[in-house]
């Protein structure tokens, strides 16, 4: 792998320096390359460059802190503000964002650069579906204001375009009142056609009778229930997959993982509700888990998989991830063409399956 090198990096304080920055390259008559860089998770190299400048958005000194306007229900932030640290922020107000990533050290412009993604997303939409407003300095230096009414062509543009049309220097998100605590419960199943139909009926429920968040995954690999999420499970009462119906399906599992979100003031109907909402699926019915958490440590439960990773000098290794959207009409193809097919039991890494509603 050849080691890339940038001719410099900017460590802005305000949008101002990364306007001046851009609008030097734009100006120059050789012209030089600009790459925004969050926490460094981008997945072609879009953070760095070779010929130019990098700007580091992230890290001490950036952009400022975050501004809560808890009255008007949303938060101010700079672009290479991570979301960790907006959690901490707006949780000072008993206030959230609605939507988020699995992992929460990624820096706000690098997500609303794609999407943001992750079990909230069949509710409240994608991250760059709770944005208000945005500044961005476009490919000529300029800073410029754009919402849903302001300069709506360069909003949406930003919003998922991978850094190409401007980089974001502050977003203004929606927020909601935080919850205190999550239940946190796992299903299994054998059957992949119940699998998603469980999952496409959670997705479709509306108003408090639903759960908050839906995610999923597949697991190919034998013996233990030993994959990436494996800490959830307690290492005293290790889980079989043989012993769990899986014989006669490939080796194949798949989790369905599920929270409700409450209060401690509503702590005595939690149980009652979560029950009406399980009665209704198709796992199997003893390889029901659960455990119960603050919201914040929910919201960073994969920080402490890359605190494990970092103690074994594992974290810093290349490790490729890749998204797709299936269409429904094709997700049973897949399942047999890819997790019974190609995959065997030849890989332990986490493999996330979830339904989206397209109208989100």
């Amino acid at each position: 792998m050849t080691k890339v090198e940038p001719l410099a990096v900017l460590r802005p304080s305000s949008a101002k320096d990364v306007a001046q920055l851009v609008k030097a390259a734009y100006e120059s008559s050789h012209g030089f390359t600009v790459s925004a860089r969050g926490h460094g998770h981008s997945i072609n190299g879009q953070a760095q460059t070779g010929t130019g400048v990098v700007v580091q958005m992230s890290g001490v000194g950036s952009g400022g802190k975050p501004r809560v306007w808890g009255g008007d229900m949303y938060v101010d932030v700079w672009g290479g503000e991570l979301w960790i640290d907006v959690l901490k922020s707006c949780l000072a107000y008993g206030l959230a964002p609605k939507s988020w990533t699995d992992y929460l050290y990624l820096s706000v412009g690098g997500t609303l650069s794609n999407a943001g993604i992750s079990g909230q997303a069949f509710h409240h939409g994608p991250q760059i579906s709770n944005v208000h407003e945005l500044d961005v300095v476009t490919g000529k230096g300029e800073l410029m204001t754009c919402s849903k009414e302001q300069n709506p062509e360069l909003f949406h543009a930003v919003l998922g375009g991978l850094g190409q049309f401007g980089i974001i220097t502050r977003a203004r998100i929606s927020l909601e009142p935080a919850p205190q605590r999550v239940r946190w419960i796992r299903v299994l199943y054998s059957n992949f056609s119940a699998f998603t139909k469980d999952q496409e009926y959670l997705i479709s429920l509306h108003g408090n009778q639903k759960f908050d968040y839906v995610e999923g995954f597949v697991i190919v690999d034998e013996g233990l229930i030993n994959n990436w999420r494996s800490s959830f499970f307690s290492p005293r009462n290790p889980v079989k997959i043989s012993s769990l119906g899986s014989n006669n399906n490939g080796g194949v599992l798949y989790c369905l993982e599920i929270t409700k979100n409450y209060h401690e003031s509503t702590a005595e109907t939690i149980d009652q509700e979560i029950e009406a909402l399980l009665k209704k699926l198709n796992f199997i019915p003893t390889s029901v888990f659960t455990t119960d958490l603050p919201y914040v440590d929910f919201l960073d439960r994969v920080h402490k998989a890359e605190l494990k990773l970092r103690s074994k000098g594992m974290w810093e290794v290349p490790h490729p991830w890749l998204n797709l959207f299936v269409p429904k009409s094709k997700i049973a193809d897949f399942d047999r063409g890819v997790f019974k097919g190609i995959l065997g039991n030849k890989t332990s890494g986490p493999i996330l399956i979830y339904p989206m509603n397209k109208n989100k």
